[in-house]
């Protein structure tokens, strides 16, 4: 993929931390909620909780977690970084796919059921919606600052990629005519 322009980097950055932090926030929601649920002893304020997660899982948790996953991608094929040169971003991206699969298929239905369960009368595990948001949330907190601090150095393939530079920079500045002898001194 070619290298994304400037403009496009920063505009694709800004959108991609933007999601970020909104599912992280959403997650606090999602913990807050979960641990008033949980915590309370009104059938009704339980209710009202298990409902407001329904809703940030229906209309923003998906969403969150797909435009992160999809703007870190293009930022790491657009960018010097790659998506398997530097283990942190090869690490953020399988932890990224991983807790967006488990947001979009497991999460989400564990909240409709339990939202039905309660609604129902049915009895509901005091802890049950308050586990996932704590694990996701250590998970992204985890990225956020391998994000910051880009530990850890190159991958093989990365290692790879950096040896060959040096020969595909001599081959595109002969393609282009600006070696030595293109540019007529000597």
């Amino acid at each position: 993929m070619r290298r994304l322009t400037r403009r496009a980097r920063r505009g694709t950055l800004a959108l991609h931390v933007c999601a970020s932090a909104g599912w992280l926030g959403m997650t606090l929601c999602l913990l807050a909620l979960g641990l008033t649920a949980a915590l309370t002893g009104s059938p009704a304020v339980t209710e009202a909780s298990y409902r407001s997660m329904k809703v940030y899982g229906d209309w923003l948790v998906g969403p969150l977690a797909l435009l992160t996953l999809g703007t870190g991608v293009l930022l790491s094929l657009g960018t010097k970084w790659g998506l398997a040169r530097h283990w942190w971003v090869w690490i953020k991206f399988w932890l990224t796919t991983a807790a967006a699969l488990a947001s979009v298929l497991a999460f989400r239905v564990r909240i409709d059921s339990t939202v039905a369960d309660v609604v129902a009368g049915r009895p509901v595990l005091p802890l049950e919606l308050v586990i996932p948001p704590a694990i996701s949330l250590s998970a992204y907190v985890f990225m956020t600052v391998i994000s910051v601090l880009k530990p850890w150095g190159l991958t093989a393939r990365g290692r790879r990629h950096r040896a060959a530079a040096p020969t595909r920079r001599v081959a595109r500045s002969a393609l282009a005519g600006t070696g030595a002898g293109a540019r007529g001194d000597g």
